[in-house]
């Protein structure tokens, strides 16, 4: 009997995973996901890990609850059979297989991408600065179905729009030209700075608290690891002398976005630096090149992270970004018109508002990454109506200028948003949306959720006016404000002085 809840539970999983690759209505099964020959057997491998994790935590709950307890005999002969001397041994080993769920899922899609090696080059004058700049995007329609595995195993649909704050593009890069043969990295928002001089140092931007893995792994990528690069040399030095004639380079960055702010600025300044980058060394990268290698840089960083993010930002104005099953990832781009953000009827009710509370996307991630890989119904189900009926509906609201219809689907994003993971809506982002509620049609938190910008739907102008009247004259904490929002025409721009 005390075995009961532990057999029915691991009878279950044992089910689920069957199903996974026999049932017409799974994830990767029949004509709905992924064929099987498309699926790599990472994959797989992930598939058992994050199942064998499972079947271990069930088996703890089962001797943890049962009635009456499990005797010492009993219990010792159930560790014996998970292979794990003490309880806190098995639960050591149950997030073992976590991590090696993820580290699998990582290794599947950096294999998915070539082995391809560069040879940087002086690509400047010596007084040349390259200049990058790029918006941030608003996710409306379809997030979430651009994360692996999801997105590898069924696909994904996703509508954002590229937008500048207070009329600029709120994430900038300049590159320059050193006199001395070092690497120096620049935090222009943060004040920090960091000099390199050796591979080693650039090989370390998997480092946890980095404050520039970004650039660094985007250097490894351009060729300035031994790993990356078409030319052997023995040292940083030696290959700064061979190929920019002993100069140096600074990448110097400026973020205008509070961290956790939900605008994907994380991804968006990778491609930034990326794009930069290409350009001083003299690679002949185009937007899409840029953000394939996104994808990359986010899984050499462990951070995980879907293709959304970056294609909403470096291209411009509203779009539909789609990606069939299957590695590589390879997103296509579908542009739409604008007319529900420009049209002078509604281009006063579009706001966005930075509520000044925080939250980072890794543990929501983790968390959506592990049902997948666990077959649950309920999130699988939802994340094929957001990227199904949910997108194809916005994008027939937004092709015919029905703005009331695009405001109600911004909702139902909302509403899904908080049925996939119940942190979205915390009580201090609750309290905003209480008092905003009866003037908008829509309302959402971009991203992850939990925090960031909101951004509103207002019913009509006057009903905008009265929100920013509201929100003003109490916001909720100091740094709570408004911030004014515009479509980019553009999306990444990159200059040379």
């Amino acid at each position: 009997r005390e075995a009961a809840p532990f057999a029915k539970g691991a009878a279950a999983t044992a089910a689920s995973l069957a199903r996974m690759f026999a049932d017409e209505g799974s994830v990767s099964g029949g004509g709905r996901g992924a064929p099987l020959c498309t699926v790599p057997g990472r994959i797989v491998v992930a598939h058992y890990h994050a199942f064998a994790s499972r079947l271990m935590e069930l088996a703890l709950e089962a001797m943890d609850t049962a009635e009456p307890p499990v005797s010492a005999p009993e219990k010792a002969r159930r560790l014996a059979l998970l292979r794990a001397p003490s309880v806190e041994e098995a639960r050591s080993l149950a997030a073992v297989h976590d991590a090696a769920a993820l580290a699998e899922l990582r290794a599947a899609i950096m294999d998915s991408f070539p082995d391809e090696r560069h040879d940087p080059e002086m690509g400047v004058h010596l007084d040349q600065i390259i200049w990058g700049r790029c918006p941030i995007r608003i996710d409306v329609a379809g997030a979430w179905t651009d994360t692996p595995p999801y997105t590898i195993l069924s696909g994904g649909s996703v509508i954002n729009v590229a937008v500048e704050l207070n009329g600029q593009p709120p994430v900038q890069v300049y590159v320059r030209v050193r006199e001395d043969p070092m690497i120096v990295m620049r935090s222009i928002d943060s004040g920090e700075q960091l000099s390199v001089s050796s591979f080693d140092e650039i090989r370390t931007y998997a480092t946890m608290q980095n404050p520039f893995s970004i650039p660094k792994a985007a250097l490894a990528l351009c060729g300035f690891l031994p790993e990356f690069c078409a030319t052997e040399y023995a040292t940083l030095r030696e290959q700064l002398a061979a190929r920019f004639g002993g100069h140096g380079l600074e990448i110097s960055l400026f973020v205008a976005i509070p961290t956790g702010s939900g605008l994907g600025t994380s991804s968006i300044v990778a491609g930034t630096v990326l794009r930069s980058l290409a350009e001083f060394c003299k690679l002949p990268w185009d937007n899409h090149d840029v953000c394939r290698r996104v994808l990359l840089i986010e899984q050499m960083l462990t951070a995980g992270g879907g293709w959304q993010d970056q294609y909403g930002g470096l291209f411009e104005g509203l779009k539909l970004v789609q990606c069939v099953p299957g590695l590589p990832c390879l997103p296509t781009v579908r542009w739409m018109p604008d007319s529900v953000y420009t049209d002078p009827r509604f281009a006063a009710c579009h706001l966005l508002y930075y509520t000044g509370i925080t939250r980072m996307a890794k543990g929501i991630l983790g968390e959506i990454v592990r049902d997948v890989f666990l077959n649950r119904g309920a999130t699988l189900q939802l994340l094929r109506e957001m990227g199904g009926p949910t997108t194809a509906a916005m994008y027939d609201a937004m092709t015919t200028g029905n703005y009331k219809g695009y405001a109600r689907l911004v909702q139902r994003t909302w509403e899904q948003k908080k049925r996939l993971d119940d942190g979205v809506c915390n009580p201090a982002v609750q309290s905003i949306v209480d008092v905003v509620e009866p003037y908008v049609w829509g309302v959402t938190l971009p991203g992850a959720g939990g925090g960031g910008y909101m951004y509103m739907c207002a019913k009509d102008e006057a009903c905008a006016r009265r929100i920013r009247e509201l929100l003003t004259a109490n916001p909720p904490n100091g740094n709570a404000r408004f911030v004014e929002m515009s479509v980019s025409a553009s999306g990444l721009q990159i200059s040379r002085s």
